[in-house]
């Protein structure tokens, strides 16, 4: 099996659809994110990290197997997990826990690591049940179908060229846009939306509507 879930730090809701997400993977915890197991009702084939911050196991997940680094290391936990699946013969990426909690920078450094990823040629998204990020790749249009009102915005992450947006409450077609403007910020899909950029940077960031857990198709 090539699809792993990455099982990451920041907080996620246990959805149904995060649940059926990550039961058809292969998994590997990074630190922290072993704390996930649990609740996704999933047991990792392998949990890196430098356990500086790794929770207390009970029951079967005591016995996964463990690969530990100093914390005097250039790479994060997260990455090194990433490094691991591909290894482990890794096409597809889910990153569970990638988006929010304590430690903005750790936030943003999995968004640059999804980037990263995708430009390498491996499938790669973000989940952790209500939030859901999409790394855009230049000439190649990305299809979500969302349900009708779900908020979505796009990270820039360098200027932009040819930017179009279908399917939204607040199309775009064809523009160019500097890094440093927000015009991408809060958008609104009406069902099927399509992003396309010419050359740039960018996620897509979806959240479900606040009382719908789960209500991105």
């Amino acid at each position: 099996m090539t699809e792993f879930a990455i099982l990451l730090a920041g907080p996620i809701e246990p959805t149904d659809r995060l649940l059926q997400r990550v039961a058809k993977r292969r998994v590997i915890a990074a630190d922290a994110g072993m704390r996930h197991a649990g609740p996704l009702g999933v047991v990792p084939e392998l949990w890196v990290g430098d356990f500086d911050s790794a929770p207390p196991t009970t029951g079967h997940l005591r016995a996964v197997e463990r690969l530990s680094f100093s914390r005097d290391k250039d790479q994060t936990d997260g990455e090194i997990a990433i490094e691991t699946a591909i290894e482990r013969g890794a096409k597809s990426l889910l990153l569970v826990g990638a988006l929010g909690g304590p430690r903005s920078d750790h936030a943003f450094a999995h968004l640059v690591l999804a980037l990263r990823y995708a430009e390498a040629g491996f499938a790669v998204e973000l989940f952790d049940g209500r939030e859901e990020g999409h790394p855009l790749r230049p000439g190649e249009p990305r299809h979500l179908d969302l349900a009708a009102g779900t908020p979505f915005s796009i990270l820039k992450f360098t200027d932009l060229s040819g930017l179009s947006v279908e399917g939204a409450a607040y199309p775009l077609e064809g523009i160019d846009l500097p890094f440093t403007s927000i015009l991408t910020q809060s958008n609104e899909a009406l069902g099927l939306i399509t992003i396309r950029i010419e050359a740039g940077r960018a996620i897509l960031l979806a959240q479900s509507a606040p009382d719908e857990a789960g209500s991105i198709k």
